[in-house]
């Protein structure tokens, strides 16, 4: 939970590196309160068609820290954050996003600032 709650502090730092675990943790608990949260819209009702109410409020407010921290991951293997935009290549981008999310960062030092391994 530290680690989700570090993401959302840091939600639109786009400078410096974020670990796998930090990445990772985030990802596991947005995915459990989505689940969530689309639980919740179906037991009060507030679903609009397909679309849910509290899951919509909640990936609106979710939507900056997650760009930023996957942002800072790619910096950590060494990778701009530009590479973002290979997720819009039907399939093929979405496996080479998480391959490179899953990477282990470059140790030492890179130009996007110390291994957060170290510094930890």
């Amino acid at each position: 939970m530290d680690w989700y709650l570090k993401v959302l502090r840091q939600y639109v730092d786009f400078k410096g590196r974020a670990r796998r675990q930090e990445y990772w943790m985030f990802i596991l608990f947005n995915i459990i309160f989505s689940i969530v949260a689309a639980i919740l819209d179906m037991l009060l009702g507030t679903g609009l068609d397909d679309v849910g109410v509290i899951r919509t409020l909640y990936s609106l407010v979710v939507f900056l820290p997650g760009f930023a921290v996957a942002v800072r991951r790619l910096h950590d293997v060494g990778k701009s954050g530009w590479m973002c935009l290979v997720g819009l290549i039907p399939l093929v981008g979405a496996i080479w996003l998480i391959v490179l999310m899953a990477t282990d960062g470059e140790p030492g030092e890179n130009k996007w600032g110390p291994n957060p391994k170290e510094v930890a």
